[in-house]
């Protein structure tokens, strides 16, 4: 709730300060007041409404200011929430510049939202943007062999869920392998039966519920993740995260769990962004795990 007021008041800041918001989301306004903040220093847009996949999909890359593509680069894959009905890659610029700072190719891709499809289709699309990060990530200083997937809310859900379930990589002729961690902030893994509306308007016409559900997929020899959650969160229970927590624990696999206590699901990502940082140390913990398995910048 404390999220919302923050973004509702990003919100009537901006419309003091003459700003037209008709068409504004709040993650936008979170975007350009981050920039404001000095948000953008280090980080750099290399890339813009890059077109890939088989449904005019498009993803931005951004990259550390002064680093060039004959480095590389670990690189990561950041998904956005929004219910799976809503937000756009070129909101979530605070993400980008937040961990391109820190060192890492960052690709924001877009996908399809409900209710022009349902599941699997935005599972679909984040397979094709890993096809295209794996093919493409070297042009622009990356390194393929070093991929992460993160996202939050929503996006969460497609990491985890890639990164567990090798399905929808292998369909888009890639290795599951490619995957070398993954980090869900406040992200839905164990929500069948279906409660809420928009998890019944994005699941509920598979006919195998449980097929939805990233816990289905838990298993020893998952990649390595980082599961962020908050008990301040309404929006996505934090017993999803530890529900998943706990059963790749008890098969032996690489996971690390972390409650940021009574913060709420958007500031668990407004954390990233600089002028809220302060809320939680989400970059700095996030940041810190993809270092230690993805390592650092390379010649």
């Amino acid at each position: 709730m404390r999220g919302r007021i923050a973004l509702a008041g990003l919100a009537i800041a901006a419309l003091a300060a003459g700003v037209v918001l008709a068409t504004t989301s709040p993650p936008s306004l979170l975007s350009g007041y981050d920039w404001a903040w000095g948000g953008d220093r280090g980080a750099t847009k290399v890339a813009k409404a890059v077109p890939f996949g088989s449904h005019a999909q498009t993803l931005d890359i951004w990259r550390p200011e002064g680093t060039s593509a004959s480095v590389r680069l670990p690189v990561v894959i950041f998904w956005y929430g929004g219910g799976w009905v809503k937000g756009d890659r070129a909101a979530y610029a605070f993400a980008g510049r937040a961990l391109a700072n820190a060192g890492f190719l960052v690709v924001i891709p877009d996908y399809r939202k409900v209710p022009a499809v349902r599941f699997p289709a935005f599972l679909q699309d984040g397979a094709e943007a890993v096809r295209w990060t794996r093919d493409n990530a070297a042009r622009y200083g990356g390194d393929p062999d070093r991929i992460a997937l993160v996202g939050h809310s929503a996006g969460a859900y497609e990491a985890i869920m890639l990164a567990l379930d090798g399905k929808w990589l292998r369909e888009a002729r890639v290795d599951p392998a490619i995957v070398k961690a993954a980090i869900g902030l406040s992200g839905p893994y164990d929500f069948y039966p279906f409660d809420t509306k928009r998890s019944i308007d994005a699941m509920s016409r598979w006919p195998r519920p449980l097929e939805t559900q990233p816990i289905t997929y838990a298993r020893a020899d998952a990649p390595p993740l980082l599961l962020v959650t908050s008990n301040g969160d309404e929006t996505v229970r934090h017993r999803n995260a530890d529900r998943l927590a706990a059963k790749l624990r008890k098969l032996g696999a690489p996971v690390e769990l972390k409650n940021y206590g009574p913060i709420d699901h958007e500031e668990v990502v407004m954390a990233l962004s600089t002028p809220f940082r302060d809320k939680a140390p989400v970059l700095a913990d996030s940041v810190a795990f993809l270092k230690r398995n993805l390592g650092q910048v390379s010649q």
